[in-house]
């Protein structure tokens, strides 16, 4: 694993550092707080173009990017955001994805029917991530509750969740991730 310098990153949710973590052909980015907590606030969010850079309402995701950047300017801590774009499936094939969910299918039969599982993420660089910063126990800021039993060595002390609203375009995709993924929304 390659980590590149610490830099500045002011934005419109507070000032942050940044810090980029090299994992084979991966390069994941660490937003954080300038003084860390001994128990910081940290979100683990898996990079959405769409909904992250391009405002889609089809998903949740940039508000809970959002969300989080917010907690976190606000208590300390830091957003893992981690290139697994499309729960691991890529932006190639989450775009198919999405075709499939506009020809009728739900988030996870769109997966099924491309030959994945519902979530291909792996959070296993989060550990190594954590332990760089030498941290042993966070609150995570998530609604699905597989983040929280992902670690084997990280402590979470506490599961806050995101709190987002849902509009006429992600009202199925949320029901879906509640129903069929466990989130706890």
């Amino acid at each position: 694993m390659e980590i590149s310098q610490i830099a500045n990153l002011p934005t419109k949710y507070g000032n942050f550092k940044i810090q980029s973590f090299k994992e084979g052909d991966k390069e994941h980015l660490i937003i954080f707080t300038e003084n860390i907590p001994e128990i910081p606030l940290v979100r683990i969010h898996s990079e959405c173009l769409t909904g992250d850079a391009l405002g889609s309402l089809k998903c949740d995701c940039g508000e809970q990017l959002e969300y989080a950047l917010k907690e976190i300017n606000k208590n300390g801590g830091m957003v893992i955001y981690l290139r697994q774009e499309g729960r691991g499936i890529g932006l190639f094939n989450k775009v198919n994805a999405y075709y499939l969910q506009d020809k009728g299918l739900d988030t996870v039969e769109a997966n099924h029917q491309l030959g994945f599982e519902a979530d291909m993420r792996d959070f296993s660089i989060v550990e190594d991530i954590l332990k760089h910063f030498n941290i042993e126990k966070i609150k995570l800021l998530t609604n699905n509750p597989k983040k929280e039993f992902a670690f084997k060595n990280i402590k979470v002390i506490e599961r806050l969740p995101v709190k987002v609203k849902a509009n006429p375009y992600n009202e199925n995709y949320l029901k879906t991730k509640k129903e069929k993924m466990g989130h706890l929304l």
